[in-house]
């Protein structure tokens, strides 16, 4: 059973207006539609309970977090203990400013924490993490939905534009090489190797174009991520360990199983080329969160994006400089890469209306891709989740 409130009041001014009837409002769903995450801890400082912007944070479920310790999210030696510390001492909210958590969960963040006693429960302290790179966050989804417009007008550019006056080429080339010298079809032939080495290039590029409606259905993310490893372990990453930690009950996402297939691919092989051929390891996983909703593309319905599928890797980090174009076409720094890799993941994930974004330093490098449920999983999902008796 959820917690309820009853609020009771007047409409309008102090002493006047008239008396509304006891209005019952569902605390879960109150903290769940909070940005910031908010955790309770009981007095051996584990956790029972923790909203949706927490669940985030620490990339998994309350069902698999209930009853942790806190010290495996937040290092012993965090200041989130001594502000837990004081607050349990003097009965009184305490809170810090620009406190660093880095953890294998989270990552590097910088935080404002503001701990409070529960007042009915002694010893019971409410925790809440106030990050402060959310504007960052955002200019990242902001920055693959705009590469992921730009590459397909290049795309449509490229078909049109390009590929017509190619054909010509082709073919006036095999009736020169009619007419001319033996000597000379080498020249020829040149000319038609390096017009259809173009259109090949030109070919890739198609998978960028709008060709259509997306045909998507209810799609089990964990199977496609099984796939993936599977493709993975017996081809590009033999020999990285691929560690998984999947929310069993995730409900079904919302999209096209080929084509979020080809995402995951993309993201685990890119992965797989960077980290350290001794140690590397890459961390496949899922997790619920609340309250994220965004404009479906081509209409004005707005999505709920509440599944989170996670990619992460031990590997160097991406180059300070690349950061900022890092879903633009071409932009690589592998001898022999084509830069359409990651451009190709954000237009995939931007046609299935969800987001993609990263965080990234030296050892530790995290792509989240945010993906709607299926519709006729949606109401099951949102009626299972606050159901939660953290009391």
């Amino acid at each position: 059973m959820s917690r309820r409130l009853k609020v009771v009041g007047g409409v309008g001014g102090v002493g006047g207006g008239r008396m509304t009837p006891d209005l019952p409002i569902d605390a879960v769903a109150v903290l769940n539609a909070i940005a910031s995450a908010v955790v309770v801890i009981d007095r051996d400082d584990r956790v029972v309970f923790l909203n949706a912007a927490g669940e985030q944070l620490f990339e998994s479920s309350l069902g698999h977090l209930k009853g942790t310790p806190l010290e495996d999210l937040v290092p012993r030696n965090s200041q989130t203990f001594s502000l837990i510390f004081q607050a349990r001492r003097n009965t009184s909210a305490v809170s810090e400013y620009e406190v660093e958590i880095d953890t294998p969960r989270t990552g590097p963040r910088v935080m404002t924490i503001q701990v409070s006693p529960h007042v009915e429960m002694p010893g019971w302290v409410v925790v809440q993490f106030q990050e402060h790179s959310k504007a960052l966050r955002m200019g990242q989804q902001m920055l693959s939905r705009g590469a992921a417009r730009s590459v397909s007008a290049m795309a449509r550019l490229l078909a049109h534009e390009v590929k017509n006056p190619l054909s010509g080429i082709r073919g006036a080339a095999q009736l020169l090489d009619q007419s001319v010298a033996e000597t000379d079809r080498v020249l020829t032939q040149l000319i038609r190797d390096e017009t259809d080495r173009i259109v090949a290039l030109l070919d890739r590029m198609d998978v960028f174009s709008d060709g259509g409606g997306l045909n998507r259905e209810a799609v089990n993310i964990h199977l496609v991520l099984e796939h993936v490893k599977r493709l993975a372990e017996n081809g590009f990453a033999k020999g990285v360990r691929i560690v998984e930690s999947y929310d069993p009950s995730l409900p079904s996402v919302l999209g096209n199983r080929d084509q979020l297939v080809q995402v995951f691919l993309n993201l685990v092989k890119n992965a797989a080329e960077v980290v350290s051929a001794d140690g590397g390891e890459i961390v496949l996983s899922t997790a619920y969160q609340h309250g994220l909703r965004l404009a479906a593309p081509g209409s004005a319905d707005r999505l709920d994006l509440p599944l989170v599928v996670t990619v992460r890797d031990n590997g160097p980090g991406i180059p300070e400089d690349m950061r900022g174009h890092l879903f633009e076409p071409f932009v690589t720094n592998k001898p022999s890469g084509s830069g359409l890799g990651l451009p190709l993941v954000a237009k995939i994930i931007t046609d299935h209306g969800g987001i993609v974004e990263f965080d990234t330093q030296p050892g530790r490098t995290v792509f989240r891709v945010v993906l709607p449920l299926a519709p006729s999983d949606r109401m099951a999902a949102e009626d299972a989740r606050p159901a939660e008796d953290w009391r």
